[in-house]
């Protein structure tokens, strides 16, 4: 990786003498970078490029070279990677697509991955925009940057052209380490560039636009990395789709889709999961600016200068469920002090009344509102504009209290069409971020609180609950028999981790009825248990609230005509909130476990959460709190509140039982749970098994 990213020597074959050609200003960036390593432009028809002297073939470069930039056609492509190997230089980069597309072209990506992989080459491409190593005054790009590239501490990993051009030719508030478009990662691929990027000591976040973990276990191991180290690690996950969900068994998967893997992912190892190319550039920008290891506790304090801005960017936090501080009395006295009259001591606090001595006030305030004991980040949310006096001090004092304190201050642009190109540059250079647009700025301030909070969780005990010895094994046996398991099996199962579940008993025949309510009492629930049944209230499978044995001897006459003799009773389960437990297996990254409002909303809400498995209590509360209708559990429109420990050990419970038998599992459904202040009951459960690859 080295020779491809801290080359020593460049051969850029498909140089150009002609203005504004990519093999032109391919040279021309390799020298403008300030790289002080040799350059080798090699072109059959040319003698002297941009002051370099040109070579017509690798043949011809006496000297060792580390890396082959490849800027020619398609067509002459797969003739100069071979001329490449043939020369044993160990790392090269190609710019052509390489599609195949067309007669000529055929196959030829897959003649160039065959070539590479053989040679063990460090490929950068095809189909890549370029790289760069601002520390090694490296520039490998053949379209110029609109912009300067500014050195920082962000290594820019994309899997896309078009992100990597977005961020680096036009986006001057990103200082980068490394930044690399990957093209068809056909040999080194991203995870090889993560891996080398948390090598290098000039790395403080690490930015990943993801398309696929071509190589998950690795990419796992990456971001185990990234956590040890404490470099935070965003990424802007795409292809997102559902179409798996198509074919899911179980309403698990139907709405965990092909995103939950990712997600659960992402969050076992603390990533920062963003959505748009202006949240990942926020994120990156906050994080390349402010230590996260060194972020105190506390929340958020904004300035303003407007009142009407002020109720907007409240209203936003509160839907993005960003906390505001609580500020002390002390630090209200001292607001109070330098505010102007009908100015009130709050937080967030609009500062701007009659603009006297403003100067000398804002600084006080911004003093006053840094220190304060439950402030962790200190915000301006103000349209700063060029050659205004007002922004001007604005800026400077939040710079000047950021400094003094050790705590980060961020300055956030309400309005991104406002003129503020050179303040933001000074505003940079002084420490501060400055981001556009309310939503993005409170994002990336709420990424640097989770981020924190996650991190100081993952350092607390969450012991995993234990399980009596024997079971697991019992169970993969059973699991590996042809016969699929029923209803009845799968709360056995369940039960023997722990969960609890409602006593039942099978009814085959009419016979059956009497012992079967002896051994689960009155009232019940009688259900069917139809082979290829996997939804039953779908079928009006399920009776409820069967009082007497002449009840349940006439619903399971109705029930066994339509659906025939196989069925099962089960006590009543107390009533409670309806959730949903499931397992799920990913191919790329094994079991998961997921949460979800639970009963015949389960799909139309699709309020889920997902996590790799195994968990304690703690990390099941914390899946707990993530659900959107969380309120429901605890005791919203007149509820009881339901038994959370209660929920959360048998979500733990569940997560054990998805450790050791998961890749025996295609998916699990459990649901509805029901959660009441009495605990919580797994009512009904569907299991497919999986066959595990050999």
């Amino acid at each position: 990786m080295n020779a491809l990213l801290r080359p020593s020597s460049i051969a850029l074959i498909g140089a150009s003498n002609r203005a504004g050609a990519p093999g032109r200003v391919m040279v021309d960036q390799a020298r403008a970078g300030g790289f002080t390593g040799r350059l080798f432009p090699v072109n059959p028809r040319e003698t002297e490029i941009s002051g370099l002297t040109c070579v017509p073939n690798l043949a011809h470069i006496a000297s060792h070279v580390d890396l082959a930039v490849i800027a020619v056609g398609e067509a002459r492509t797969e003739a100069a990677l071979s001329e490449v190997i043939d020369r044993g230089i160990p790392a090269a980069m190609i710019f052509a697509g390489c599609d195949g597309a067309g007669a000529e072209g055929d196959g030829v990506l897959a003649r160039l991955t065959a070539m590479a992989r053989e040679a063990g080459l460090a490929l950068c491409g095809p189909n890549s925009m370029g790289f760069v190593n601002p520390s090694h005054g490296l520039n490998v790009m053949a379209y110029a940057p609109r912009v300067a590239l500014r050195r920082g501490n962000i290594a820019l990993i994309a899997q896309s052209g078009s992100a990597f051009s977005a961020l680096t030719y036009n986006h001057d508030r990103l200082g980068f380490s490394l930044a690399v478009s990957t093209g068809r990662e056909i040999a080194t691929r991203s995870e090889d560039y993560l891996h080398w990027a948390l090598d290098q000591p000039e790395t403080g976040v690490i930015g990943l636009f993801q398309e696929t973990a071509r190589d998950p276990e690795r990419f796992r191991e990456a971001l185990e990395r990234a956590e040890a180290c404490g470099i935070p690690v965003v990424i802007l996950k795409v292809g997102r789709s559902e179409v798996a969900a198509r074919f899911a068994a179980s309403h698990s998967g139907a709405i965990a889709g092909n995103a939950a893997a990712y997600e659960a992912v992402f969050r076992a190892h603390n990533v920062i999961e963003t959505h748009t190319l202006d949240d990942f550039a926020a994120c990156l920008q906050m994080f390349s600016h402010v230590d996260p290891l060194a972020l105190p506790d506390g929340r958020l304090a904004g300035v303003h200068d407007s009142g009407g801005e002020r109720e907007m960017v409240v209203d936003r936090a509160e839907e993005l469920d960003v906390p505001y501080a609580v500020l002390s009395a002390h630090t209200k006295a001292r607001l109070a002090d330098n505010l102007d009259a009908g100015l009130h001591p709050e937080n967030p606090l609009d500062a701007w009344g009659s603009g006297k001595d403003f100067e000398p006030k804002i600084n006080n305030m911004m003093n006053a509102l840094i220190t304060d004991p439950d402030v962790g980040v200190l915000g301006l949310f103000v349209d700063i504009r060029d050659g205004s006096w007002t922004s001007g001090t604005c800026v400077d004092a939040l710079a000047s209290a950021s400094a003094a304190s050790g705590k980060p201050g961020v300055v956030v642009s309400n309005f991104s069409g406002v003129n503020h190109a050179v303040m933001a540059s000074d505003a940079i250079a002084a420490g501060l971020p400055v981001i556009e647009g309310t939503d993005e700025g409170l994002r990336a301030v709420r990424a640097l609180f989770d981020w924190r909070d996650a991190r100081r969780h993952a350092n607390s005990p969450d012991p995993l609950p234990q399980i009596p010895p024997g079971i697991a094994a019992k169970w993969r046996i059973r699991l590996t028999e042809a016969a699929p398991l029923d209803e009845a099996e799968a709360l056995s199962l369940l039960a023997d981790y722990g969960i609890p579940t409602p006593r039942l008993a099978r009814i085959t025949s009419p016979a059956d009825i009497e012992a079967a309510v002896a051994t689960v009492g009155l009232p019940l629930v009688l259900k069917t248990a139809a082979p290829g049944v996997a939804h039953k209230s779908d079928v009006n499978g399920v009776i409820v609230g069967l009082q007497t044995a002449d009840d349940v001897r006439a619903a399971y006459a109705d029930l066994s005509a339509r659906l025939g003799p196989m069925a099962i009773v089960a006590e009543m389960a107390p009533k409670g909130a309806e959730l949903a437990f499931g397992i799920l297996h990913d191919d790329s990254f094994g079991p998961l476990v997921m949460l979800a409002t639970g009963g015949i909303w389960i799909e139309l809400l699709k309020d889920r959460v997902v996590a790799l498995p195994p968990f304690g209590p703690a990390g099941a509360r914390r899946m707990i709190d993530r659900l959107r209708l969380g309120a429901m559990l605890t005791g919203a429109r007149g509820r009881p509140p339901a038994d959370l420990d209660a929920v959360a050990d048998a979500l733990a419970r569940l997560s054990r039982l998805a450790s050791d038998l998961g890749d025996l599992i295609a998916e699990m459904d459990v649901n509805p749970v029901l959660a009441g202040p009495g605990g919580c009951c797994a009512v009904d459960a569907l299991l497919t098994p999986r066959t595990p690859a050999p």
